[in-house]
């Protein structure tokens, strides 16, 4: 119980530095330049400067990045998952709070130098919050439902989504800042590559001495398939056996604290899965 709470503690501190870091980000760097961010956020950036430059209306964009992500929240919570969307949307909320009480400060006037840096922060938030088993809300819940209705890679939507940012961008504001936007966009996906991945699907392949009772515990916190291979070390002869599921991204952070708790000393190999054939539960 208290290691559950310890480990509840340290996620929701990782959502805020996440968070912070976004709101970082997106005022100290890309805002000032006019560079655009990818997902919702970006949604959001844009909307916020046509409303304020082509109406009386003037919205924060973060009281527009909360609002956008309220019905997607409820889509959320029904279709993927009430733990990952109450986390998903605390990082939303605190995102939006940051937006708001963090200054829109010009750090640098190199156009180049705010896309790469501001991209790189944003990552940073974004991939640390993946990590821990949430998200920054938005498009990513839009694309995991999307891909379960229509059978097509989360990474198919998300293009589609941020073409649209960019392509308004360019039509709005030129296409100088469109192609500064891509080149943000471009370093927020390594850097979150580096720190989580940005697969949609991935294959675990556990070696460990303690197959039964690991195998007990995965099927305890997800409903996923396993198969299991029996194995011997190389070098010491000892038996073994390799677990090998596949799971979604967003399972990842489950997956491995349930290896830590069970088998500390297992070897985990996780790898990119292109392709399924066969039957995969999407629900």
């Amino acid at each position: 119980m208290l290691l559950l709470l310890w480990l509840q503690s340290k996620k929701i501190v990782i959502v805020i530095v996440g968070a912070f870091l976004n709101a970082l980000a997106i005022n100290f760097f890309l805002v000032p330049a006019n560079v655009y961010s990818s997902g919702f956020t970006g949604i959001a950036q844009l909307l916020s400067k046509v409303l304020s430059e082509q109406t009386p209306l003037t919205v924060s964009m973060g009281f527009l990045l909360l609002v956008l992500n309220i019905p997607v929240a409820i889509l959320g919570w029904l279709k993927v998952g009430k733990s990952f969307t109450v986390y998903s949307f605390l990082s939303v909320a605190l995102s939006s709070l940051f937006l708001e009480l963090i200054p829109i400060t010009q750090v640098s006037e190199d156009i180049l130098l705010n896309s790469v840096f501001g991209g790189v922060i944003l990552a940073v938030g974004v991939g640390i919050t993946l990590k821990w088993g949430a998200s920054t809300g938005g498009l990513d819940i839009i694309a995991m439902v999307l891909s379960r209705m229509k059978d097509k890679p989360i990474g198919t939507y998300i293009f589609i989504l941020n073409s649209f940012i960019i392509i308004t961008a360019g039509f709005l504001y030129g296409w100088e800042k469109a192609l500064y936007t891509i080149v943000s966009l471009y370093a927020t996906t390594r850097v979150i590559d580096a720190i989580h991945t940005r697969h949609a699907k991935v294959t675990a392949m556990i070696i460990t001495k303690k197959a039964d009772e690991l195998k007990v515990a995965i099927h305890s916190q997800l409903v996923r398939g396993i198969t299991m291979i029996p194995a011997k070390g190389a070098f010491s002869n000892e038996p073994r056996d390799m677990l090998m599921i596949v799971i979604t991204r967003y399972e990842l952070f489950d997956l491995e604290r349930i290896i830590r708790n069970v088998d500390p000393n297992a070897f985990t190999n996780i790898v990119q899965t292109t392709g399924i054939y066969g039957f995969f539960r999407r629900e």
